[in-house]
C-alpha cells in the first residue's frame, strides 16, 4: 500500500499561527507530512535552524503523522533525495500567487515529477508573516494573536525590553 506523503518547507522564522493552521489542514489530506525548515545560509535569520526545529517539535508532538526535518539547497534535492515527490504551498493573498506559480514552475523544470498542492489558510490568518510577527515582537507588541506562548516567549527573549 503506497501512503501519501507531502513536505511543507518554509524558514519558520518565527512559526506562527498561519503556519500551524496550514501544517494542521496538510495532515489531514496526507498520510505522512513533513513539515522541513529550509536553511538558507545567505538570509539572516532571527532563530537557527534548531531553535526553530525545538519549537515546531514541541508545537507539534501528539501529531503522529507530522515528521520535523531541516535542509539546506534546492527543495528538488531535498524531495529527490527523500524519494519524495508532492509539495504543499501556501497561498494567503492574491500577491502569493505570482512568486509561488514561478517556484513550482521552477522546481518542475528541475524535477518534472514534483507535484505542488497550493492550500490557502483560514481567513484570519492570510494577513499573518514572519516578518510582520518579527516586527511587532521588535516593538513589545502583543503577539497573543499570531503565535502560540511558546514563541512568543522566545520573541520576549530575542527582543529584550530595555532598561530605562
Amino acid at each position: 500500500m503506497k501512503h501519501k506523503i507531502a513536505v511543507y518547507s518554509g524558514s519558520f522564522d518565527p512559526i506562527h499561527f498561519g503556519h500551524l493552521d496550514m501544517i494542521e489542514r496538510a495532515s489531514k489530506v496526507v498520510d505522512k507530512l513533513i513539515v522541513s525548515i529550509f536553511h538558507n545560509p545567505a538570509k539572516k535569520c532571527l532563530f537557527t535552524v534548531e531553535e526553530r526545529r525545538m519549537m515546531l517539535e514541541e508545537l507539534l508532538k501528539g501529531k503522529p503523522n507530522i515528521i520535523v526535518d531541516s535542509f539546506e539547497g534546492l527543495l528538488v534535492n531535498y524531495l529527490r533525495k527523500n524519494g519524495l515527490r508532492v509539495v504543499i504551498r501556501g497561498l494567503r493573498a492574491v500577491t502569493d500567487l505570482d512568486y509561488e506559480f514561478q517556484i513550482a514552475a521552477i522546481n518542475r523544470t528541475l524535477f518534472p515529477d514534483i507535484e505542488t498542492l497550493f492550500l490557502m489558510p483560514r481567513q484570519r490568518y492570510t494577513y499573518l508573516s514572519s516578518s510582520a510577527v518579527r516586527e511587532v515582537a521588535s516593538f513589545h507588541g502583543d503577539l497573543a494573536k499570531l503565535v502560540p506562548p511558546l514563541v512568543a516567549e522566545r520573541l520576549k527573549q530575542k527582543f529584550p525590553l530595555k532598561k530605562q
